[in-house]
Order: C-alpha cells, then structure tokens, then sequence
C-alpha cells in the first residue's frame, strides 16, 4: 500500500508517496491551497494512510475531504501514536516537525544519541536518546532570520542576502554582519559539537548544506528528516 507523507512548514510544503520505509521524489508547493495541493496528490494512487505534520495551525476543515482519500488520517501530534518515548515536559508545545525529525533519527540509528540540527527559519537542536526517547532540545533564530532580524530592529543596517563565503573579520558594516550572523551560527553549533563528541550528529532543513561545508565535523545531512519519521509513523499506522 502506498502511503502520503506531507510536511507543511513555515514557507512551503514538502510531500512525497512513500511504500514503507521507501520515499520517492518529494514534491514541493509554495501557494495558498495547501488542501487542493494534498487532494491532487491523493487522487494520483490508492491511498493507504495519509500522515500529516504542520507547524501552521490545521483547519479541521480539511479532515473530511482527507480521509475520503484515504484509509486513515494522522495529522501528528503530541497524542499521536508514536515509536517514540516523548519527555519533553510541555509535548503539547512540542512542534510535529521537531517530533518526526526525531522519529526519524532513532529509526536511522537506534541505540544511539543522536543531535538533530534543523537549519530553517529557526535553528532546532533536538536531543534523541539511545533508548529511543525525545530528551528535548533548544530553538534560535535561523541563518536568513538572523538577517532580517538585524534589519529590521535597527535603523541603518541593510538587508542583506546569505554569503557564500565570510570573513574572519568584517572590515566592512556588510562583512561585519555577514560575518557575526554566520560565524555566530557556526560556533553555537560547534559549541553542542564539542560539549556532546559522542553523540551522532544530523543536520536537516534548508541551509543544512551551507553549514555542513563549513564545518569540519564528522555529521550526517539527511534530506527529508520529517518525511522520513511521517513515513516511519504511517507504516505503524497501516499495522
């Protein structure tokens, strides 16, 4: 049976059909009719479980016309059945997103710590314990928020775009911010890298790439970390 995995995060919406554990090519969509975009993937297959994770808030209106597509629903929550011991203290605050990229890293390497870094509008850094339990983890700002932010709450910085490269040393008011907003990320990244050097490291999300060239670490980057657990949720669901 093949399954639909969609992960509808700040800006856009990444889908893809999934046979077990096996993802295909996912599909991207950036507009507004985030159901109209679900129900066209539905009508392309025969549909096993649709699993949902969103960090924007779900219109229940949409629950109907979904499992008319479908065999079961699971738009993921803290109350979702998970193969996942959850011990953050407050898991109904606790983003779906945060909770399937760590789904996905104790399916990928069970019996291991594991860090998840999700480089997106937001830095996550999530904790997953060797014994398959959520431990929790820390949120800052993300490399192109970081930018905006500098713009947007002072008077005369610019918006400026991500560098490729940075200087060590700005000698310029642009060089000066490239450097503080990516060097900055770089260290507090390698600060969890050498204050946990046994754990395996992940890095996901949009920017994982640009930071992965930048450190020396040994890490793995994972596309498609929440497609991955939503895959690994369905196939429990389909059992």
């Amino acid at each position: 049976m093949t399954n639909l995995l969609v992960d509808i995060g700040n800006t856009s919406v990444k889908a893809c059909f999934a046979r077990a554990l096996r993802l295909e090519e996912a599909s991207r969509y950036t507009g507004n009719n985030v159901l109209e975009f679900i129900l066209e993937l539905a009508g392309k297959r025969d549909i096993g479980t649709i699993a949902i994770s969103s960090v924007r808030k779900f219109d229940t209106g949409y629950f109907e016309p979904l499992r008319e597509r479908c065999s079961s629903l699971v738009v993921v929550d803290h109350r979702s059945r998970l193969p996942l011991v959850n011990k953050y203290s407050t898991p109904h605050t606790l983003g779906p997103d945060r909770l399937m990229g760590s789904v996905a890293a104790a399916s990928l390497f069970p019996g291991k710590d594991v860090i998840v870094f999700d480089f997106g509008t937001a830095l996550t850094i999530d904790f997953i314990s060797g014994g398959g339990e959520f431990l929790g983890g820390n949120i800052s700002l993300g490399l192109t928020s970081r930018f905006k932010a500098l713009s947007d709450y002072t008077q005369l910085l610019p918006r400026l775009e991500v560098p490729q490269e940075v200087s060590e040393v700005g000698s310029s008011t642009k060089e000066a911010m490239e450097a503080g907003v990516v060097l900055g990320l770089i260290f507090e990244v390698e600060g969890y890298i050498n204050k946990y050097p046994d754990h395996i490291y992940i890095f996901t999300g949009g920017d994982a790439i640009y930071f992965a060239e930048k450190l020396k670490s040994s890490i793995f980057v994972v596309y498609n970390l929440v497609l991955m657990g939503l895959a690994r949720v369905a196939q429990d669901y389909e059992s």
